[in-house]
């Protein structure tokens, strides 16, 4: 097995990364750089994404013929890391969720006409977007055969009524991708539809607050009392939303997982950092056996992650869904990071749960990694069924052809 990277990919890892250290790191310090909701301030934004643009890292994760880079997942998972070793790196690349998963998506699938429409502004920067599936108790979560958002076809067009929550970046979004049921068919009753935010027929109810920073446009609640969506603005055909959501939300989760890495990295450097300066009682913190236990099990435990994420990368890129391999990934980074955090607190002690570092940005933000896009509990039963299904076949290796 070669883990070996390309020297494509190790280059636009280290231009990421001097980026994120001359540009982004500074500005983490700075009251000024955050809006209201503890992100980085659109302006400002604006100004270090176009430098970006400028430096040719811009949508690492689509085709050239995209605008994109073209770097596979393999590459994505070495660059998304090193982007957010700064809490503000994802955004700045144009790489963050929930525009990337969107536009992986809408150029896997879009028609030439909707890719124009809806995903080139998305790769410019002009707009962002938001993806609406989950729906407050007793709609679908997790489980979306119960997804209750209804749209009725009439002539040309859909009308969407219903409801969904914690939509993120809908905030801030122009383009939507709603998932609405057209039928009552358990398989094929599940349709996903486009809209523009300046459409009649939908409100953002309320921004939920959460106890986290948060990404721009929030976490929002979304109401449809008749929203009308041309039939052209369906996702491949009515009736397979289930395959739309498969094809987006596993990619979407690993990348989750690769930047997820990038900030439990960097906990551990601002620990270690303090570690090797503090002196207590005549022994430097680094010195002494309890943290170095601490820093070097959470070591390993991230270098698992990494692990899992690249095989999973590796998979996706041999046209597999990688379900497994995805699932294994999100349970291992979203623990792990929330773990880091947490050791890389108590070992900065008062300094740690403090603002003078970015640790309780961090811990804050790692709590929900555990939940979005699929509950540990959630994956752990999907590793399950395919165990029941595969049996010591679960752990085959793939063999290569001849």
């Amino acid at each position: 097995m070669d883990f070996r990277i390309s020297p494509r990919i190790e280059d636009y890892r280290a231009r990421i990364a001097a980026f994120v250290e001359s540009e982004l790191l500074p500005l983490e310090s700075r009251a000024d750089t955050f809006d209201e909701h503890e992100n980085i301030r659109l302006g400002l934004l604006d100004t270090l994404r176009a430098k970006a643009k400028a430096q040719g890292l811009w949508c690492l994760q689509l085709k050239r013929e995209s605008g994109g880079q073209e770097l596979g997942f393999v590459g994505m998972a070495v660059c998304y890391e090193a982007m957010n070793r700064s809490i503000f790196g994802p955004v700045v690349f144009n790489s963050a969720a929930p525009d990337d998963g969107n536009m992986m998506m809408l150029e896997k699938i879009g028609t030439p006409a909707q890719k124009e429409r809806w995903l080139a502004p998305l790769v410019s920067g002009e707009v962002r977007s938001a993806f609406a599936m989950t729906e407050p108790h007793p709609g679908g979560g997790s489980d979306p055969s119960m997804i209750a958002t209804r749209a009725e076809r009439h002539g040309d067009v859909y009308r969407v009524h219903g409801g969904k929550w914690f939509i993120t970046g809908a905030g801030e979004a122009s383009h939507f991708v709603v998932m609405a049921r057209t039928s009552d068919d358990p398989r094929y009753g599940l349709t996903a539809l486009l809209y523009h935010k300046d459409q009649p027929g939908w409100e953002i109810v309320r921004r939920i607050a959460i106890m986290g920073p948060e990404e721009h446009g929030g976490h929002c609640e979304i109401a449809y009392d008749g929203l009308e969506i041309p039939a052209e603005n369906v996702l491949l055909e009515e009736g397979q939303g289930l395959k739309v959501t498969q094809i987006r939300l596993g990619p979407a989760r690993l990348t989750h997982c690769m930047r997820w890495l990038g900030l439990a990295k960097r906990c551990v450097e601002i620990a270690r950092e303090y570690a090797a300066s503090r002196e207590g009682f005549g022994v430097r913190l680094k010195d002494r056996e309890s943290v170095q236990l601490m820093l070097g099990g959470i070591a390993m435990k991230i270098e698992i992650g990494r692990l899992l994420v690249m095989k999973a990368a590796w998979a996706l890129e041999q046209g597999s869904f990688a379900r497994q391999e995805v699932s294994m990934a999100k349970i291992q980074v979203a623990n792990v990071l929330h773990e880091a955090a947490d050791i890389a607190i108590q070992i900065n002690g008062a300094r740690g749960y403090s603002k003078d570092t970015v640790l309780e940005w961090i811990y804050r933000y790692a709590r929900q990694a555990r939940l979005v896009d699929g509950a540990d509990e959630v994956h752990r039963m999907v590793l399950n069924r395919a165990l029941e299904a595969d049996g010591s076949d679960f752990w085959r290796w793939p063999v290569a052809e001849t």
